[in-house]
């Protein structure tokens, strides 16, 4: 085993010590990746940090077995990361506070998955953050990446996926890239309730509190940007 792979198998249990040395001893392959993408209005410092968040994930889900280098595994985990950060960055614009707030709150879940063994809770991020769990809520929602429409959603157990589709026997593997361009054809507003609803879990009366509106204005958006993305997807 090599020192590499023994450093990500300390991590992979929790170290963070062997992970920061990782980062640390990868720095150079970590900007090189990051370079490439200066010019597009993020600055070089957030483009690292974003790639170094990559990074973790590439060490959280390396495997030897894969009969690969581990940097040849790492480059494509560190350009998404950075990739998807641009990509909705640019959907929904934010303060610079919330995206410093996102990116600690990504480091934090990526160090505490890793000395967990399992996703953390709110409370477990909050804990590790100082912020509070509403804070958690609006820093990951203002920046989220439109990942999957199969998660579930926290009040009622629906996906979107479920939302999305009148019956079982439709077809139930929609492409992520048709619902990322029917979301991004939707008003800043409605974009947001989807966000916060399907991707987030949060309910209509937290949604109105984030964007300051009463729920029954969060249920008449929603309803409105369903009944969109049910035509766009059609």
């Amino acid at each position: 085993m090599t020192r590499t792979e023994e450093l990500i198998q300390s991590a992979q249990a929790g170290d963070k010590a062997a992970a920061e040395t990782l980062i640390q001893e990868n720095k150079g392959l970590i900007w090189s990746v990051a370079r490439r993408f200066l010019g597009r209005g993020t600055e070089s410092d957030d483009l690292y940090q974003l790639g170094c968040l990559g990074f973790l994930k590439a060490v959280e889900g390396f495997d030897p077995q894969f009969g690969t280098q581990f940097s040849t595994y790492a480059v494509p985990k560190i350009s998404g990361e950075i990739r998807r950060f641009l990509r909705d960055d640019g959907s929904i614009k934010v303060s610079r506070s919330i995206k410093e707030q996102a990116f600690a709150i990504r480091a934090a879940r990526s160090r505490l998955t890793n000395a967990l063994s399992r996703e953390p809770t709110v409370s477990e991020i909050a804990e590790e953050t100082g912020f509070s769990p509403e804070e958690i809520a609006i820093a990951e929602a203002a920046t989220a990446a439109t990942e999957s429409i199969h998660q579930e959603n926290g009040e009622e157990g629906f996906t979107l996926e479920n939302i999305l589709t009148d019956t079982e026997s439709e077809d139930k593997s929609l492409e992520r890239i048709a619902l990322r361009q029917a979301i991004e054809r939707l008003s800043q507003r409605e974009a947001m309730v989807i966000n916060l609803r399907y991707f987030h879990g949060l309910t209509q009366q937290n949604v109105s509190r984030i964007l300051k509106v009463s729920q029954v204005q969060v249920s008449r958006i929603e309803k409105k940007a369903i009944s969109q993305l049910r035509i766009l997807l059609s």
